[in-house]
């Protein structure tokens, strides 16, 4: 059988792919739309920074959810598509391309919707990404094997068309129903999946979409690493705040590099045996993905009261790395790190991580690295736990093959 990528014809049918595929991994031009995801975060991630600095944190919160979860739903809304139907011809990477216009149109407008409350950008840049979408599920439904998943790829481009309509109401309507009209439009966007494969189920595969998160996760960690990097940076250069600032870049690297071990010390894919199992975990990821940037907006927030350009008590400041990173944490272990791991002692690690992270937001000037301690802890704690598990394993494996 020849394979989907060997032939040379410029459109070819958009079928959907064999969920047990073998060596199936990300494409480079899901990485490159990946890549261009990072402009989106970063914005989100200055916006909130900003906010939090002049003491508005409440009114930054609200807008970094709202944009993080459009930055995420298109992200999502691609990478599953992409999972069940990526047929790599020229039709499909150009209509790929277009999309990308439409991430870096929405990066452009998350400052004005952060400063100013003007979402018309963010909209626009969504209206191109969301048309993208409804094509190519219109050529599924097109070269659809059958008439229940036609009817499935109609679904989604209709559900998707209908929620583009209903985000115009935070472009049209006043400033104050934003959040509301979010909440209900954000309920919306859940229900499409849920609704268009109620009958019929898209063939994603489970190992690709494993991969997909991963690679996100690291993207937001490495937006996390810039953002401090540059604070520490221009708080030395503009402040020669070293010694003040030194505990804050140690702790914080401690955090990111232990949220990179947490998260992948454990088989993802083996958790994605459904629909109701994979929406779940992906639906849930939305929060870890946005914890873990915020991760390095509270970094910068910390490095900017070190130096004194924040508006906000020490105590604040702290919080702002604390929360998401104890966040970060127990999220990862509901989602699924507690499926795999034997025994109330390895259960509790991370759940009891995040508590000692979060009582170290009254550590003071050494919260920061107080918290980077606990986190380190926490995978050292993992990596032992897991090695005796193992050592008994093997020795009752052994008992057993002595008295056989």
């Amino acid at each position: 059988m020849t394979h989907p990528f060997v032939s040379a014809r410029p459109v070819r049918p958009l079928v959907s792919r064999d969920r047990d595929e073998e060596h199936r991994s990300a494409t480079p031009l899901e990485l490159f739309f990946d890549l261009c995801f990072v402009v989106a975060v970063a914005q989100a991630v200055a916006g909130l920074v900003h906010a939090v600095a002049e003491g508005h944190a409440a009114e930054g919160l609200v807008e970094y959810v709202m944009v993080f979860f459009a930055v995420w739903w298109a992200w999502m809304n691609f990478t599953w598509f992409a999972s069940a139907y990526d047929n790599d011809d020229a039709l499909y990477r150009l209509v790929t391309l277009v999309q990308i216009a439409g991430v870096l149109l929405l990066a452009a407008g998350v400052s004005r919707a952060f400063d100013e409350g003007d979402w018309l950008m963010v909209y626009l840049g969504y209206v191109v990404m969301r048309l993208g979408l409804v094509f190519q599920w219109l050529r599924v439904a097109r070269d659809a094997s059958d008439a229940a998943e036609r009817a499935m790829a109609l679904r989604y481009a209709g559900g998707v068309l209908a929620c583009q309509a209903g985000w115009s109401a935070l472009v049209l309507g006043p400033a104050w129903a934003a959040p509301g009209v979010f909440l209900v439009m954000a309920a919306a966007e859940l229900s499409v999946p849920l609704y268009a494969e109620r009958r019929s189920a898209s063939s994603w595969h489970a190992h690709h979409i494993a991969e997909r998160y991963g690679l996100f996760t690291i993207i937001v960690l490495g937006e996390t690493i810039a953002a401090a990097t540059v604070a520490v940076q221009s708080g030395v250069a503009e402040n020669d705040a070293l010694d003040e600032l030194a505990p804050i870049a140690a702790g914080g690297l401690l955090l990111v590099f232990s949220a990179w071990w947490i998260y992948f010390v454990v088989p993802a894919h083996a958790r994605l045996r459904s629909n109701r199992e994979g929406f779940l975990w992906g639906y849930g990821h939305y929060l870890v993905f946005a914890s873990a940037a915020a991760i390095g907006a509270g970094l910068e927030v910390s490095v900017e009261h070190a130096v004194g350009a924040a508006h906000l008590s020490g105590l604040a400041a702290a919080a702002a790395v604390t929360l998401p990173s104890a966040l970060y944490l127990l999220l990862v272990w509901l989602l699924h790190a507690r499926y795999f791991k034997a025994g109330l002692a390895r259960q509790l690690v991370l759940p009891c991580a995040a508590l000692g992270v979060l009582l170290c937001t009254f550590a003071g000037h050494w919260a920061v690295l107080a918290a980077g301690f606990v986190a380190a802890a926490a995978v050292a704690a993992g990596v032992v736990l897991a090695a005796r598990e193992a050592d008994r394993q093997d020795g009752a494996g052994a008992r057993e093959g002595a008295a056989a």
